[in-house]
């Protein structure tokens, strides 16, 4: 099996501008937030209709309610609410752009790297992780890209915690720029060229 490194990409890949992969992850980041988070106000905590104790003469602070913020069990104040929605748009050419520039990064530091076929018969994690120890600069995380994947290999490829396996469709700016090198096999990597 033969390993290519990737040094550079087609032209169409070069010279873009870096702020474009910037407004790719700033927007899929938010996009995954579930924006679930929601506390009370004083009006939605259940109880304190009554004034707890008269306004005047006992030398206390007036109290209108015990569901006020101050109070225990009472509603909380400037809370998170679960009315909004964090999702931002970017325009189909744009994340285009975005992915190319993170991938001519990755070229560019010799992080690319291009194999025929990605084949592990045995489906053992083991032996994942010695093709990848053999054929592969020692990195931090690698990103697989893979056009046809079979069973065995995802099995064994599964349970490596640096490792993400995906096919050319899954493939996104923020992908490619979060991992520290990405392997494609041949019909992924020209599929990914060509657009």
């Amino acid at each position: 099996m033969s390993v290519k490194v990737i040094n550079q990409l087609p032209e169409d890949f070069q010279g873009i501008n870096p702020h474009n992969l910037y407004l790719y992850v700033k927007a899929y980041l938010a996009n995954q937030r579930a924006g679930t988070a929601h506390t009370k106000t004083r009006g939605e905590v259940s109880g304190g209709g009554k004034k707890p104790f008269r306004q005047k003469g006992l030398g206390r602070a007036r109290q209108g309610s015990i569901r006020a913020p101050q109070w225990v069990g009472g509603g909380v104040a400037h809370g998170p609410r679960n009315e909004r929605d964090w999702s931002q748009k970017l325009n189909k050419k744009q994340k285009r752009v975005a992915l190319k520039y993170a991938l001519n990064e990755k070229a560019e530091n010799s992080k690319l790297y291009v194999i025929d076929e990605l084949k592990i018969e045995s489906g053992k994690t083991k032996d994942a992780a010695k093709f990848l120890t053999d054929n592969f600069k020692k990195e931090k995380d690698y990103l697989i890209v893979v056009d046809n994947m079979d069973d065995k290999t995802y099995l064994a490829f599964r349970n490596l915690p640096n490792v993400y396996v995906i096919t050319p469709e899954e493939l996104n700016a923020y992908y490619a720029s979060v991992y520290k090198a990405i392997i494609f096999d041949k019909a992924a990597f020209d599929k990914v060229i060509k657009g």
